[in-house]
């Protein structure tokens, strides 16, 4: 079977939890044997040229055709598209006259208008119109291509979804890992709400990442259970690291915040948290690894609570920078508001820490050896990351039950999973 795939990112292109679980999900697809052809809104830099094989350029749709080198039986087109993960509407146009600028520079500052800088196959100033470019070149490249299903990953390749089953006749599988009510809470963004029903209505079948995200779709947009099927992500085993290898001494416990620092991920409680921990223990530093809006506010807030001196922000890291930070956690914490699924947690158990959860998560359906607290509760948060701290038994338990729960959550069940859903859908078509 040959599976037309739509994704924000991969590997090494990769800036959150989607990209991970692209990555995983599309290495368990070639390990079944499945053919998967995938569409990146990114070109391939030459500071990858390590990584990815260069097949054929095709200009005429900005993209370019490359291999993975592990993956035997993925192909990769990367359509040259200003989209990136995780982007809003405000992020996308400073991006994109932060580039016009950029561009203007480098020509002597003689253009006049951005007219002259941008074209229609280069990308749009509008990121709902490029979202819709995008589509279009995603169409015209699947008309050169032999497959089965259309697989679009989250929002922003929604529409592309559509216009290439709809070109090519195939069925359309839309895989929801966030919702705008996730990213936005109640304050969602009326077009992109309105682009994520579009899909979900078009879809022949919508996946969710957890019964969580599953009620959101049938609550909130309007889809019929019926159509909504749950697939739960897994996670990459670890490799051979030691805590020798990092070469930092640990002199305090550590406590690790891992993902965006945005709304979403409730940066604030764990820093409120944090506050409560240290008026009790003075051993322990919180470590807050990723970027996004809340970042600066966060810095302020670590300062405005008094605990700034307690508090390191690493910026986003990735690859083995990522693996040595868990190497050197006694305690991973995931405070999210709104978290569709949550793949650092499992990733924090494959490297024997233990998690606290927050209840408004998916991956809470999946682990029963994790601590688990309403994300608003700042006092329960505290009050189970001391107990960890401060019991190594209750620690190690925790690890290691935690750890062996999570190797029954693979990527090859996943996929699995999502090849009995093709060939249902196939069938129903």
């Amino acid at each position: 079977m040959k599976i037309f795939m739509l994704g924000w990112e991969f590997p090494p292109f990769i800036s959150g939890g989607l990209g991970t679980a692209c990555y995983g999900l599309t290495k368990a697809m070639d390990q079944l044997g499945l053919e998967v052809i995938f569409i990146l809104p990114k070109m391939v830099e030459s500071s990858y040229v390590t990584h990815v094989k260069l097949l054929s350029p095709n200009s005429w749709a900005s993209s370019a055709s490359f291999k993975f080198g592990e993956l035997k039986n993925v192909r990769f087109h990367a359509i040259n598209s200003a989209l990136q993960p995780y982007s809003t509407p405000d992020s996308y146009s400073r991006q994109i006259e932060e580039t016009l600028r950029q561009k203007q520079k480098s020509l002597g500052g003689n253009i006049s208008g951005a007219g002259q800088i941008i074209s229609s196959d280069d990308y749009s100033r509008d990121m709902y119109t490029e979202v819709y470019r995008y589509a279009a070149i995603a169409a015209e490249l699947a008309k050169k291509e032999q497959f089965d299903i259309v697989h679009a990953h989250d929002w922003m390749t929604y529409q592309a979804g559509i216009a290439v089953a709809s070109i090519c006749g195939k069925p359309l599988i839309v895989h929801v890992h966030s919702t705008e009510f996730d990213r936005s809470g109640e304050h969602v963004n009326q077009m992109i709400y309105d682009i994520e029903r579009e899909g979900m209505e078009r879809a022949n079948k919508v996946i969710a990442v957890s019964h969580f995200t599953r009620n959101t779709i049938i609550n909130r947009y309007g889809i019929s259970g019926e159509n909504v099927e749950v697939v739960y992500n897994g996670v990459e085993r670890n490799g051979n690291w030691s805590l020798a290898e990092t070469g930092i001494n640990k002199d305090e416990k550590i406590v690790l915040f891992l993902g965006r620092i945005t709304m979403q991920k409730g940066p604030d409680y764990f820093l409120q948290a944090a506050k409560k921990v240290l008026d009790l223990m003075d051993n322990v530093k919180f470590v807050m690894v990723g970027s996004g809006d809340m970042m600066h506010r966060s810095i302020e807030m670590a300062a405005e609570l008094g605990i700034g001196h307690k508090v390191l922000f690493t910026g986003f890291l990735r690859g083995e920078e990522v693996q040595k930070i868990y190497q050197m956690a006694d305690l991973y914490v995931m405070p999210s508001v709104s978290e569709p699924f949550g793949i650092a947690p499992l990733e924090a158990l494959n490297h024997d820490v233990p998690v606290i959860i927050s209840k408004q998560s998916g991956v809470s359906e999946v682990l029963t050896h994790a601590l688990k607290v309403d994300f608003w509760d700042t006092n329960e948060i505290a009050n189970k990351m001391i107990a960890v701290l401060k019991y190594p038994p209750l620690r190690e338990t925790l690890a290691n039950h935690g750890n062996f729960e999570v190797r029954k959550l693979r990527w090859k069940d996943a996929a699995a999973k999502c090849l009995r859903i093709y060939e249902k859908t196939q069938v129903a078509v």
